[in-house]
């Protein structure tokens, strides 16, 4: 989903609001231990802790630049999937000629061709949204509503027999959803049609030829999205990510207590004597440098936040056909390219471009 601003710091807050929480609390329970309950031996030596925060950061940047390229080249396939269909349908219009049919016969021909793509576009994301085991971000709550909007996936609304069915007949319908693979079946269906217009002398040798390289590269672009929907980015890399930034949030508290408290006592040892002629004062600055370990609590919290929000933003970008809020909305682009091509041949009762207003459709 495109989306026209930054995403404001209080959406993303509230993405993670639930670990911000948890944040808090697993920081609290050591710097309690530690200050009040006097286990002052409960601390985490820093330099080994801060080796292992190095190590985190240097793979969940592996992992997000790994996250992002897979997404951006989910994107650069169906900006050529956009791209070819336009040529295809160029190509059918000026191609696909008969003296002896008439301007309707000839007109309903290209409708053919033409319906049978979007029915090809149709059934290719449709096999794109189907779930698969290492998904997860469908039925998540933050997935199903962002920045006030309803997040709606057509594909889990409507069945694919009814969204295809208008562009089809039954006789072919039937012929495809006897297969495994809708998407291929459908290309090969046209691939059909056109070697008929040729027997027909409706379509040129070198016409032909011309247009089934199109139909070969709808082939491999439709290939390059099945070999992204269908091999995850390496569980075992994802999985030892996992663990190593959780490893680190939950022993960064007891390693920056002891900084903290070194910091109060720099702050006595400094300026403790500054107020000793106010007694209220002096009490309450010695209170405040005394307790200064307890600062170390927003402070882990927040380092925890950003390890934890870089993760998850690599998590959210493995999969681009998913149908999370930030995937490649390949169902408003289906949308748009089925306008697109059948304005370019005249067609009637064109649908109108998807609503972006209360309700998001990917």
């Amino acid at each position: 989903m495109y989306t026209k601003k930054i995403l404001p710091l209080k959406n993303v807050l509230q993405w993670t609001r639930g670990h911000v929480f948890l944040f808090l609390a697993l920081a609290t329970v050591p710097v309690f231990l530690y200050d009040v309950v006097g286990f002052k031996w409960l601390h985490v030596p820093w330099l080994p802790l801060s080796v292992v925060g190095t190590a985190v950061a240097f793979i969940v940047g592996f992992k997000n630049n790994a996250s992002y390229d897979r997404l951006w080249d989910a994107r650069k396939i169906w900006g050529g999937i956009v791209n070819a269909s336009r040529s295809f349908t160029v190509m059918v219009k000026d191609f696909v000629v008969n003296n002896q049919l008439t301007a309707e016969q000839l007109s309903e021909i290209h409708r053919e061709l033409v319906h049978r793509h979007v029915a090809w576009l149709t059934a290719l994301r449709y096999q794109l949204r189907t779930t698969r085991p290492w998904e997860n971000k469908r039925a998540s709550e933050g997935s199903q509503r962002f920045r006030g909007m309803t997040i709606r996936i057509l594909e889990s609304e409507v069945p694919i027999d009814q969204a295809i069915a208008g562009y089809i007949s039954p006789e072919e319908s039937r012929e495809v959803f006897s297969k495994g693979n809708q998407a291929s079946q459908l290309l090969g269906i046209q691939s059909k049609r056109l070697r008929e217009l040729r027997e027909q002398e409706s379509l040129g040798v070198f016409e032909h030829v011309e247009i089934e390289r199109t139909i070969a590269e709808l082939y491999a672009l439709q290939g390059k999205s099945e070999r992204i929907k269908n091999f995850p980015y390496p569980r075992q890399f994802a999985t030892l990510n996992y663990i190593f930034v959780w490893l680190f949030i939950l022993l960064l508290p007891y390693g920056v207590m002891e900084e903290f408290e070194k910091v109060g006592d720099h702050i006595i040892a400094d300026h403790g004597s500054a107020a000793e002629g106010y007694a209220i004062m002096h009490s309450m600055w010695l209170f405040f440098a005394t307790h200064f370990v307890w600062f170390s609590i927003p402070f882990s919290a927040i380092v925890s936040w950003v390890f934890f929000a870089l993760e998850i933003a690599g998590e959210h970008s493995e999969n681009p056909f998913e149908g999370g809020p930030n995937d490649v909305p390949i169902t408003d682009l289906c949308r748009s390219i089925e306008i697109d091509i059948r304005q370019l041949i005249d067609d009637v009762d064109i649908p109108d471009k998807l609503s972006w207003d209360s309700d998001v459709v990917l």
